[in-house]
């Protein structure tokens, strides 16, 4: 899996309309009338706009977090990551994106999908947190 930095030129605030009230995904009901209220894509998605990146996603490997080939990642660097999180880390140079899980001894970078092996970092190794995924855009296709 590999990741591309997206040019990111947004003006602030980004601000959409917004239907407030939920969609069924299983059985329609009855149209309701819901007002239309304005929505800030950058307070729903931003937590510190100065550290967060978007960032392309080319692989599969965490398909099964929710997170596909092409998708665009909202990634905050002063979000600070524990055990679960799902970060992007450069390994020995080279960007991917993973679950963290810590060790005793080692960090070990779990891929959401079981064609794939988690990865063992050691003391030692060249490891870099550059932030913590915060949400996964993806289209549908």
């Amino acid at each position: 899996m590999s990741l591309e930095l997206v040019e990111w030129s947004a003006t602030w605030p980004l601000v959409l309309p917004y239907f407030d009230g939920h969609v069924p995904a299983g059985f329609p009901s009855p149209a309701e009338d819901y007002l239309e209220t304005p929505l800030d894509l950058t307070e729903f998605l931003i937590e510190n706009k100065a550290a967060t990146f978007l960032m392309r996603v080319e692989g599969d490997s965490m398909k099964d977090a929710g997170i596909h080939d092409g998708d665009l990642l909202v990634v905050d660097r002063s979000a600070k990551p524990v055990n679960g999180s799902v970060v992007v880390v450069a390994v020995n140079g080279e960007y991917t994106v993973k679950r963290l899980r810590r060790g005793p001894d080692c960090v070990w970078l779990d891929p959401a999908n079981p064609r794939y092996q988690s990865l063992r970092v050691s003391v030692g190794e060249d490891l870099h947190v550059f932030g913590v995924v915060k949400h996964a855009i993806h289209t549908m296709r």
